[in-house]
């Protein structure tokens, strides 16, 4: 493919027929290589079309069941897109080990999302933030005619703030839009409200409008969760204390952190995704959302009860919606918010946040008992075995001998298939 130019003229107006055509002839005329873009399962061709562009297929996630979670006192499902083996396990395991002491119970801070306009070139930045906070009615009012149906249904702008931000060429005048967007995500009625904004506060201030679009640290759209879990189910004291001690580890170190983090984003991530949610503005506003402290640490908190048990907490901005977007035409992420019984916003990010508890847990328990690896890699030996040749009832015999060597390779794992061939 190096002796090909990637300047394709037209590509974008072709159909996507075509477009597998050109890349087939890209690939050496291998057209057979190709025929897994003809099954885009449950999303019919135009849909495809119309998500991304230059569409040429769809790239199948595993979808799965979380079960044993209770959120608020009610039982459910969770379906979570993910293809790493272990993290749907871990939830389930995690879920059932507090279902006696009621399972995560959540909290909400409100569907506040925050659009940015940045004003530049001020000589005097304070007098116009005065001038911008004493118009707030004014603004009010234009952001209410951008979308006017969220303000019929009770959303719109709830606050203006304005920051005085240092940079190296001067101080810029940052004006936040606080909206409420209810049951949406937001961003693309912020980003026409800092749109129409914008050159109305320049004319006001004199100053030159640049950036205006939302912020993914959606720290005014906090979720919190909470859970117990008994010592006697998480194996003793010894656990409790092992695992409070990894937990410290996450706090005092932010190389620590990181993988902490990366764990409850495993499940996060899969339950955004499933739901047709932006995993990448949730990811990085979560990241960012850890690092506010001066240093970059957990999302999670854990403390012993003074009965000795396993308490745990999370807190972290999930800007989540189940209107418009993806979330709105995709079948499958149609689906899965029916399967979890989500009809608001606020009650997705509240399952969200206890799915994000519970893989914290899971891990946690593994690192400080037997060690991650145990466990994931056990899961992990039907990839291992499919990725060696293995086919059918192969795949579960081979990875059945890979655990019971403890040895999950590649190479192990075609050792095992050829004996299994050779009878």
């Amino acid at each position: 493919m190096t002796d090909h130019t990637s300047r394709l003229p037209g590509f974008a107006q072709a159909s996507r027929e075509e477009r597998i055509g050109i890349l087939a002839e890209r690939l050496g005329g291998n057209a057979e290589a190709l025929q897994l873009f003809d099954n885009l399962g449950p999303i019919e061709g135009g849909l495809v079309d119309r998500l991304i562009e230059n569409a040429i297929g769809v790239m199948p996630v595993p979808l799965g069941l979380a079960t044993n979670m209770i959120v608020d006192g009610e039982e459910m499902l969770v379906p979570m897109a993910t293809e790493e083996s272990s993290v749907i396990a871990a939830v389930c395991n995690s879920a059932k080990r507090c279902r006696d002491t009621g399972g995560f119970f959540t909290s909400y801070s409100g569907s506040l999302t925050i659009a940015q306009v940045q004003l530049c070139g001020l000589s005097d930045p304070r007098n116009a933030r005065a001038q911008i906070l004493g118009r707030t009615d004014e603004i009010r009012a234009i952001c209410d005619e951008v979308d006017p149906q969220l303000t019929s249904l009770g959303g719109g702008l709830r606050e203006v703030d304005v920051r005085l931000v240092e940079a190296r060429s001067g101080t810029m005048v940052i004006v936040h839009l606080v909206v409420d967007t209810l049951d949406a995500m937001g961003a693309n009625a912020v980003n026409s409200m800092a749109e129409r904004v914008a050159p109305v506060l320049a004319g006001w201030t004199g100053a030159r409008p640049l950036l205006r679009i939302l912020s993914n640290l959606a720290d005014r759209r906090l979720t919190r969760a909470r859970a117990v879990w008994p010592a006697d189910q998480i194996g003793g004291p010894e656990v409790v204390e092992a695992m409070l001690l990894g937990a410290e580890f996450a706090e005092a170190d932010p190389y620590r952190a990181t993988t902490h983090n990366k764990g409850i984003m495993n499940g996060i991530s899969a339950v955004v995704l499933a739901t047709g949610n932006d995993t990448r503005a949730i990811e990085s506003g979560a990241h960012a959302y850890a690092a506010q402290g001066g240093q970059y640490g957990p999302l999670t908190h854990w403390e012993k009860t003074a009965g000795g048990d396993l308490a745990g907490t999370i807190e972290l901005p999930l800007s989540l919606g189940i209107v418009g977007g993806a979330t709105r035409v995709h079948p499958v992420a149609q689906l899965c918010l029916k399967i979890l019984g989500a009809d608001s916003a606020e009650k997705l990010a509240r399952i969200t946040a206890a799915v994000g508890l519970a893989q914290n847990f899971g891990a946690l328990r593994a690192l400080a008992t037997d060690g991650i690896q145990k466990g994931h890699m056990a899961l992990h030996a039907q990839n291992v075995a499919i990725a060696a040749g293995a086919e059918g009832d192969e795949i579960e015999a081979v990875a059945a001998g890979l655990r019971a060597h403890g040895r999950v390779t590649e190479a192990e794992a075609r050792k095992l298939l050829d004996d299994l061939r050779k009878g």
